[in-house]
């Protein structure tokens, strides 16, 4: 397994463990050179969208992953986490339908949460 896609699924776990809502994995190798892959999440409230981003980090962390650069986490309504080739965004509710960043990236890959074991 590559590197990114292992960031990828141990972010997935992450977020999850966290009650993370309508979380997205989109492989935007073929469109950007930010990064290979973009997580997005929702969280209900500040405390959840913090409690969510420190638990990435935690889990990443675990196996070695540093995150380059955190944005947003003191008004914790949109959190980027840059991993280099992973961003991970974690919204409330609201930020997300706003910024909407699935259609801004819709020329990136969705990649459906029951293939990443296959991955």
């Amino acid at each position: 397994m590559n590197q990114s896609m292992d960031m990828v699924k141990t972010a997935y776990a992450a977020l999850s463990d966290k009650k993370g809502e309508d979380v997205s994995i989109i492989d935007i190798r073929n469109v950007s050179v930010l990064a290979d892959y973009f997580i997005i999440a929702s969280g209900t409230n500040s405390n959840q969208v913090q409690a969510m981003v420190d638990n990435v980090e935690e889990e990443l962390g675990k196996k070695g992953y540093v995150c380059r650069q955190v944005e947003g986490y003191q008004t914790a309504n949109w959190i980027l986490m840059d991993y280099g080739d992973i961003i991970v965004h974690v919204f409330d509710k609201e930020n997300r339908l706003f910024y909407d960043l699935e259609r801004i990236w819709r020329d990136g890959k969705t990649i459906a949460v029951e293939d990443l074991d296959t991955k």
